[in-house]
């Protein structure tokens, strides 16, 4: 099977340029076209634009600026023919058949025999693509539909038809797994394919039945949230960021592509409200507002949300938005049949929507795909619900699902009758099983080289353990540690712990691989370690406990140091948040295989802290042994204290390279669900012949440094860009850096600095300023400016 090397992106729209974007992400030189606009002097004027837009995009579609040198921009006249040179060629443009058919008809003319030719339509399905398609490009033609935006989103549809040559469907496969780092799930060819077929269909049940039993957005959307495992956003704020301009185009497209008979059409409702939004411009945060929006700026700024029974009327009303407090939402969060089953207006709101979403869901396999886990793991990507349709009949109950499906007049599906009071997923020797339209259960595939801790809870115990953690065998002599304390902080069990692992695997294992592992947390949501336990430490301090508070920070200490020194090799396999303490673990390790979307940052000082498990050490060391690094004891001291003074936090696993947070031979791996896999294959490879760093030794400027970072701070002061304890932390942080007392010309240990850092630690945590920044943290997750 031949490999991708080079691709192209017809079209350089809002999709077309962050697919471009994430193929440069993957290290892969793109072209991105589109045609010439009318009377530009720059014939390449809408892709150079597109790529500009990048800088300045939220969220960012490229990891590391450095990406947008792989994107060539063009156009469709002066460039077609480069697209002879390109293995895949990506078909981005408006959704209109006659043109994309005129455009495949001139690639066929063009493209080297074998190249991947696909569409990334969600509307028009591949028979009528295909319709008036040349022969020779029909077998290396396909529908890859990526979801927005394509950095984040981790669900790729890929359709295939008869005329697909298998090695084609092959090879995009591979690449948009390995490369690209999606879950690639084969759909039928039908319209709306999975995901979007199933979430249009909730999202219009939704907002019809909230209009239509009287109910306003909060409590819609506090029901059709987190009780349920959907986005937190709830229904009408996930329209607002989606934009709600989209959903009339695809409501239209459904309904003219689906059978007669199909459920969709009975609740595609015409709501002259929606038209009155858009023409008014109200089309979500991208416009005016939507069905929630800000007026003022500021301190003055107001949430307002639409009231629902106004617009019903044909008035657009806003008013100030209120928190929804409905009884039945508390009780779901325990048990959510307490919610569906509710005999109020908000249970049978909640049963109205998601029994109908759930029947559906049932009623469609096979018709969209052969698999449920695949309709699920769809949903999951797709719409980030925790749990996909069959998942959440079994949280439920497929026969209380079934019998009350009658309330709503609704007939069950036959693969739910057929199931009777079984569950869609059961797990056999360990294995995880699905139920199938014919009535038979069959295993959950797994892509091969993907390895899931998971799969591995479902058929063996822990090594070890506690409340805060465990430790798993994962075959080949490797071990894995596994946090999963709240947001994996750390507190003492999690160090105790981790001091035993290393004795054992030192006594009786090859590797050790820190890994958490959390695939159903929304893009950006999920954490490897968010650091220090601040609730234990503040519990600590409001005891005056400071004693047990430094006898923590010196424990930490030890334990990174046991494993920065370990004897085998230490794996950091870190997904999502790794801050503070978390960071500190990474630091420790003798290398780390990242998730490409990892955030790694010491953050210590936006609570009024400093780092105190080996931090300020290690990232100054890396900052100083660089052959191109500037020479002399400062600036690693004053790049280190820019970073750690202002909680810089890295937006990706490609920036943290760039700040050192991570080393240049560190990997990164594109697909979340193959972090564990190559961590396992690094630390194997490491173990013959390991043999543990030496001791860095520093060269730190002492007091003339610490003057130095001291009159920048006190600038920042004057600026009122720092307030007074940033200051107090600042000068901390300072002395820590630079070395305390040392002698310019006197090498630093490890050791000295590690003891600057307790000290330093101690100081700002009796402090009632950073007290009050961690007690602001806990209670509302933001940061104090104090």
């Amino acid at each position: 099977m031949s490999e991708i090397r080079s691709v192209a992106v017809i079209g350089a729209g809002v999709m077309g340029a962050a697919i471009a974007a994430h193929v440069a992400n993957a290290g892969v030189k793109v072209m991105l076209l589109d045609i010439v606009r009318p009377g530009s002097a720059d014939r390449n004027a809408i892709a150079r634009g597109a790529i500009e837009r990048f800088k300045k995009m939220q969220p960012a579609p490229l990891m590391s600026p450095r990406a947008a040198r792989l994107i060539t921009p063009g156009n469709t006249e002066d460039d077609f023919d480069r697209l002879a040179d390109c293995d895949w060629i990506v078909e981005a443009v408006i959704e209109r058949l006659d043109v994309k058919q005129a455009l495949y008809a001139r690639l066929a003319e063009i493209r080297k025999p074998g190249s991947v030719v696909s569409s990334n339509t969600s509307t028009i399905p591949l028979a009528e693509l295909m319709g008036a398609m040349p022969e020779s490009l029909r077998p290396d033609f396909v529908i890859t539909h990526f979801f927005n935006p394509p950095r984040y989103m981790r669900l790729l549809e890929l359709v295939t038809g008869p005329a697909t040559n298998p090695e084609t469907a092959g090879r995009i496969t591979q690449f948009c797994d390995v490369m690209l780092g999606k879950s690639v799930i084969a759909c039928r060819d039908t319209p709306g394919f999975i995901a979007n077929r199933i979430g249009t269909y909730w999202i219009q049940t939704a907002l019809v039945l909230a209009v239509e039993m009287g109910l306003e957005i909060e409590d819609a959307d506090a029901i059709m949230g987190k009780p349920m495992g959907f986005p937190s956003t709830g229904v009408f704020g996930l329209m607002d960021l989606v934009g709600i301009d989209l959903g009339p185009h695809v409501n239209a497209s459904l309904a003219r592509l689906l059978p007669e008979g199909d459920a969709f059409h009975a609740i595609n409702r015409d709501m002259p409200m929606i038209g009155m939004m858009i023409d008014q411009g109200y089309t979500g945060r991208k416009g005016k507002g939507g069905f929630y929006r800000r007026t003022g700026r500021g301190a003055d700024a107001l949430r307002e949300t639409l009231s629902l029974k106004a617009a019903a009327a044909g008035r657009l009303e806003w008013r100030a938005t209120t928190k929804s407090d409905l009884a039945e939402v508390k009780d779901a969060r325990k048990d959510l049949k307490k919610l569906v089953g509710a005999r109020s207006v908000a249970g049978r709101y909640a049963w109205g929507v998601l029994g109908r979403v759930l029947a559906y869901a049932a009623s469609l396999v096979p018709e969209i795909a052969d698999d449920i886990s695949d309709v699920d793991e769809a949903m999951r990507l797709g719409y980030t619900w925790k749990y996909g349709p069959f998942e959440m009949i079994d949280r439920l109950g497929a026969a209380w699902v079934a019998e009350n499906l009658a309330a709503l007049g609704i007939a069950v599906p036959p693969i739910l009758a057929t199931l009777g009071n079984g569950t869609f997923y059961k797990t056999v020797d360990g294995g995880m099983q699905q139920f199938d339209s014919a009535g038979r259960y069959r295993p959950v595939g797994r892509p091969a080289g993907v390895l899931l801790l998971e799969d591995i809870k479902r058929g063996a115990k822990p090594v070890l353990g506690n409340k805060s953690a465990s430790v798993w065998d994962i075959g080949e002599g490797v071990l894995c540690f596994e946090f999963h304390s709240i947001m994996n902080s750390l507190d003492g069990d999690i160090l105790s712990l981790l001091d035993k692992t290393i004795a054992l695997v030192g006594k009786s294992y090859k590797a050790l691989v820190i890994y958490t592992e959390n695939l159903r947390a929304a893009p950006g949501r999920e954490n490897f370690s968010v650091g220090a336990n601040l609730g234990l430490a503040q519990f600590a301090a409001n005891l005056r406990m400071w004693g047990k508070i430094e006898g923590t920070i010196k424990d930490g200490q030890k334990t990174y140091q046991s494993l920065r020194y370990a004897p085998f090799p230490v794996i950091g396999a870190p997904a999502g948040r790794a801050l503070g303490g978390g960071c500190e673990i990474l630091l420790h390790c003798s290398a780390v295989q990242a998730h490409a979307e990892t955030y790694i940052g010491l953050v210590e000082c936006g609570v009024g802290l400093v780092p105190g498990w080996g931090g300020c050490t290690t990232m100054l060391a890396r900052w100083q042994t660089p052959k191109d690094a500037p020479k002399g004891p400062m600036p690693a001291a004053a790049k280190v204290f820019e970073m750690v003074s202002t909680a810089k936090v890295s937006t990706s696993a490609a920036e943290a390279k760039d700040l050192k947070f991570l080393k240049p031979d560190d990997g990164i791996t594109m697909n979340r669900m193959r972090v564990l896999a190559d961590a396992k294959a690094r630390a194997l490879a490491m173990v013959q012949g390991y043999q543990p760093p030496a001791p860095a030794v520093l060269q730190l400027p002492g007091e003339s440094g610490r003057v130095g970072l001291g009159m920048a701070v006190a600038e920042y002061r004057k600026k009122g860009l720092a307030t007074a304890h940033d200051v107090t932390v600042s000068t901390h942080l300072a002395r820590v850096l630079t070395g305390g007392d040392v002698d310019i010309i006197d090498p630093v240990s490890e050791a000295d600095v590690m003891a600057l850092e307790r000290a330093a630690f101690m100081a700002l945590f009796r402090t009632k300023e950073s007290q009050a920044r961690i007690r602001h943290t806990l209670e509302t997750g933001k940061p104090l400016r104090n």
